[in-house]
């Protein structure tokens, strides 16, 4: 099922915002080591994928200390990580077709196989008692239910439509951003049908997202150099350019504790804070030169954005003024 959107363009205002936050990075002591995805637990600890060397990464914010877990699989590539309301930690195996679950208590990790049309699952997230997962390179999506291990995958309406970012809305639906395709996919978490908005743009190529209280799908537009925004009620699309430009490269994406939607521009080595209410954007410069923050999350508790930064053997904390 399709349905069409009505764009928007808005300008882009860049403006300081007071005193302009900054980035502490914490070094990985294992060498080689790529972080690609962090997650926060309700406990404050951060996880994180090292994909080169296999292995899921635990930082304690308190004393800086780092303990990775190898996984039972090995040279599984982890991508994704997610914490569950339960403490366990779940990953994808992207390079062996497997959803791995870790116990913070005694760190074993079990594992859970995929069949052969998700073998290459990206990233996850937690609805209800499943775990839903998107496949980018099998242009599928599915979930597990770890009580018994049941697993159902869908194909996504379009060919090589690359299914990427996920996020859960509060109803509990999904949203999937289609990074081959102009197109984001809300799902009934039921049937697992998907309903496509289609982005006005064909050149649109929306790669990671998240979803606000209010239900506004906010989406980083990797190809064009876009912030975008979609209203699923109305079908309405707003956008605003990124400050980097065309060639920014928008990817990590989340929304914070201040009301703010937080992304990266891959392209410039810069995390973008953007205030919807005024329309105002703050740049935050990245210390360590090369980083890519493919994913970002928010731990509104303590009011912290926990960033991997990619090819540089770091994770980025950024701590948000209060409300």
């Amino acid at each position: 099922m399709l349905s069409r959107t009505v764009v928007a363009a808005v300008a882009l205002a860049v403006v300081p915002m007071g005193a302009v936050p900054t980035i502490v990075e914490y070094p990985s002591p294992r060498p080689g080591s790529f972080p690609h995805d962090p997650a926060v637990g309700a406990d404050g600890i951060v996880w994180y994928t090292d994909q080169t060397n296999s292995y899921i990464g635990r930082l304690d914010p308190a004393t800086g200390g780092i303990t990775d877990f190898p996984t039972p699989t090995p040279s599984s590539g982890p991508h994704g990580v997610v914490v569950a309301p339960d403490g366990g930690v779940w990953y994808t195996a992207q390079r062996v077709g497997k959803l791995g679950r870790l116990d913070p208590r005694s760190g074993r990790i079990t594992e859970y196989d995929l069949p052969d049309n998700a073998r290459y699952p990206h990233t996850p997230i937690v609805v209800g008692d499943r775990i839903w997962f998107t496949d980018a390179n099998s242009n599928t999506y599915g979930w597990l239910d770890p009580a018994s291990g049941r697993v159902s995958v869908f194909t996504a309406p379009v060919p090589n439509s690359i299914p990427y970012g996920i996020r859960a809305a509060a109803d509990g639906s999904v949203w999937i951003a289609q990074l081959g395709t102009n197109r984001l996919g809300h799902v009934d978490p039921l049937s697992g049908v998907m309903k496509e908005f289609e982005l006005p743009d064909p050149g649109a190529r929306p790669r990671r997202l998240a979803v606000g209280s209010d239900g506004t799908v906010w989406y980083t537009d990797n190809a064009r150099g876009y912030l975008g925004a979609l209203t699923p009620a109305t079908g309405r699309v707003r956008e605003w350019p990124s400050p980097g430009g065309r060639g920014s490269q928008p990817y990590g994406i989340a929304i914070a504790r201040d009301g703010r939607i937080w992304y990266d521009e891959a392209g410039t080595n810069t995390i973008v804070a953007f205030d919807p209410k005024t329309g105002a954007m703050e740049r935050v410069p990245i210390p360590t030169a090369t980083a890519v923050v493919r994913h970002m999350v928010s731990d509104d508790a303590r009011g912290r954005l926990w960033l991997a930064l990619s090819g540089t053997g770091r994770i980025g904390r950024i701590d948000l003024p209060r409300p």
